[in-house]
């Protein structure tokens, strides 16, 4: 664990505020159920709960048949990291970060397909070169709480999907939106 440095006191309500920095530095949003865990030396300790992180075991069994129909890797993602990777080094993606662009992606709930759109290729995931062949928004109960994307098989990015890889992707999206639903 990190010192902060910074104290906040408990209001009379029970509430105690986190500071914007922290809230920036970690993506935590208005909104953002956070998950509370007590350790043995009196901490209480924040974590961002994930519903996606409930699912992974499905989202990876997903993640594995999208790959073998797309013919292309396929990364799931919860609102903040890679929860499953399928047709990549799993070491490499595991647990990385989602890039700005496709965190506002997201957060517009469009989705994208790499040479439909004008502009730069899409970097889904933080500090990797990897491009987007498509990603999709994933949505349960109206909320946005993921996305899934098809990297592009080729390396420099230049390829566009096919019509069955942006149907797939859609359909992936739903499916694992309507599992965190049951």
């Amino acid at each position: 664990m990190k010192a902060t440095g910074i104290v906040r006191r408990i209001d009379d309500l029970g509430r105690v505020v986190i500071p914007k920095e922290i809230r920036r530095t970690m993506r935590i949003r208005e909104g953002d159920p956070l998950e509370i865990y007590t350790g043995p030396d009196g901490e209480v300790i924040f974590r961002k709960y994930s519903t996606l992180g409930e699912i992974s075991e499905n989202a990876s069994q997903v993640a594995d048949i999208m790959q073998k129909l797309a013919g292309c890797a396929v990364l799931v993602f919860d609102r903040d990291h890679v929860i499953a990777v399928a047709g990549a080094p799993k070491k490499e993606f595991a647990e990385r970060r989602l890039s700005q662009a496709l965190e506002d992606m997201i957060e517009a709930r469009r989705p994208y397909y790499a040479g439909k759109e004008p502009g730069e290729r899409l970097r889904p995931v933080e500090g990797i070169q990897r491009t987007a062949l498509c990603c999709m928004p994933i949505l349960t109960a109206g909320d946005v709480t993921g996305a899934v994307a098809f990297l592009d098989p080729v390396a420099g990015g230049n390829t566009t999907p096919t019509d069955l890889q942006c149907s797939l992707i859609s359909a992936a999206a739903q499916f694992l939106g309507r599992q965190m639903e049951a």
